[in-house]
């Protein structure tokens, strides 16, 4: 049996999305259906909304409505510190610690030459020019995930910092190899950021 079009545009965009297969987007298509139509509405605005109002903050590469990013923006920060990290959602891992009160840098990716990823598909060259404006930075700590590309993309970074003078530390290892820094709990992100060592 054929879904109607419009049913079956839904379950084919729902099915775009990571780790929704065809089962669980039909599921969600039919939920969506049964929602009110003003829930609906307000979740159409929502995702609108997200993709026309957010923006990258151009400092950190951070997700943000405004520019600078409201982290960037808040001078009470460690300015001396910079945590760099692959992704935004590592920001918000970090942020969750509320034990870090230093700035960030998102790559926004990793090296990875199978697939055609080098440095100037990250925001490599973002990094070294803040670096270059700002001599408050003394301390780069590079928060990549523990996995071949984000070490690799750790010790590109390092290289290339190293002749500034800036001390360049990786995080401990309180997290586990192949693991990603989102899904961490607090107590292993603090730790690895409290036990971490320079490259």
């Amino acid at each position: 049996m054929q879904y109607p079009e419009p049913i079956a545009k839904l379950i084919d965009s729902y099915m775009r999305l990571p780790g929704i297969g065809e089962k669980t987007a039909v599921r969600l298509a039919f939920f969506t259906i049964d929602m009110d139509k003003e829930d609906v509405s307000e979740f159409s605005k929502a995702l609108v909304s997200a993709k026309s109002d957010l923006h990258y903050c151009s400092l950190c590469g951070n997700i943000t409505e405004s520019d600078p990013c409201v982290i960037c923006a808040d001078k009470t920060r460690d300015q001396q510190q910079v945590i760099v990290v692959e992704q935004v959602k590592d920001v918000m891992a970090f942020e969750k610690l509320r034990d870090y009160h230093g700035l960030y840098h998102v790559l926004h990716g990793v090296l990875s030459p199978s697939e055609g990823i080098g440095p100037e598909d990250i925001n490599v060259k973002g990094l070294i020019r803040r670096l270059q404006a700002n001599p408050e930075i003394k301390e780069v700590i590079l928060a990549t995930n523990a996995t071949p590309e984000g070490e690799a993309t750790a010790m590109y970074i390092s290289r290339l910092i190293k002749p500034a003078g800036i001390k360049t530390t990786r995080l401990a290892h309180g997290l586990a190899v192949g693991s990603d820094i989102e899904y961490a709990d607090e107590m292993t992100l603090f730790k690895a950021v409290e036990g971490r060592q320079e490259i």
